[in-house]
């Protein structure tokens, strides 16, 4: 397969090819995938959703709510939107969603606090971290305390510290292989009494590429699905991709 990059400014050449390569074809047979970089997030929605070209986000970052708007704003645009492409991960953030809805303060007096280690690249703080530390604080009491950026969140980058587990500073997450520095998620979620004396914890660890490789093409799938069947619904998320039960892989 040849691959061609399109720098920025070289945009519009690409969409007269999609157009010449797709523009005949049945609807949904071209989707967009991003993953590219969190002050590239908006510009590129906007340019996908201002041509009506359909689009996995997988990157994480950006103005979430502008993502959204510019979406639901374009008459033509169908979109999945999703912090994370692994649908296992997606399956436990959403079982805690519900669990926050339907037992908030169960956890009252609790203490959250969060480790997330990612490869060196990657500029910003998990989304996916921000999402289940989200419910998590539900179920604490704690959400009006840790508003955006969450501060019990614990971000690190250093291939040193990844090496260790963390070190003093970052003591929950797990040591992560060699062959996962260069590409891993490792998160820890803790929920520790005001007395110490109790400790519950959510981990999960991924190196590597594949699992949210596999996702991305299920949501492409699905999208395209929803784009030739013309769905009133336009704009998605992977826990839509889950209830519909379409998965490839």
């Amino acid at each position: 397969m040849t691959v061609k990059l399109y720098p920025p400014e070289a945009r519009d050449e690409l969409a007269e090819r999609v157009s010449a390569d797709y523009g005949s074809a049945p609807a949904g047979s071209f989707v967009c995938v991003d993953f590219t970089h969190p002050t590239a997030v908006n510009d590129n929605a906007e340019w996908y959703a201002s041509t009506g070209m359909p689009f996995v986000m997988g990157t994480t970052g950006g103005d979430r709510d502008a993502l959204t708007a510019c979406v639901d704003a374009a008459p033509k645009a169908y979109a999945v939107i999703a912090p994370n492409m692994a649908k296992q991960i997606v399956a436990l953030q959403a079982a805690l969603e519900q669990m926050a809805s339907e037992f908030p303060n169960s956890f009252e007096g609790y203490k959250l606090s969060v480790v997330e280690s990612h490869q060196s690249a990657k500029a910003d703080t998990s989304g996916t971290a921000k999402a289940i530390s989200s419910s998590l604080a539900t179920l604490s009491g704690e959400s009006k305390r840790f508003t955006e950026p969450f501060k019990a969140i614990s971000r690190v980058r250093d291939p040193i510290l990844q090496r260790s587990g963390g070190g003093y500073l970052h003591q929950g997450v797990s040591p992560v292989p060699e062959k996962g520095i260069s590409g891993h998620a490792f998160h820890t979620y803790s929920l520790t009494s005001g007395d110490g004396n109790v400790e519950f914890q959510i981990r999960h660890n991924v190196v590597g590429r594949s699992t949210y490789a596999e996702g991305t093409v299920d949501a492409a799938v699905f999208l395209a699905g929803r784009v030739a069947a013309g769905a009133e619904t336009r704009r998605y998320t992977m826990i839509d991709v889950l209830k519909a039960g379409e998965m490839e892989s």
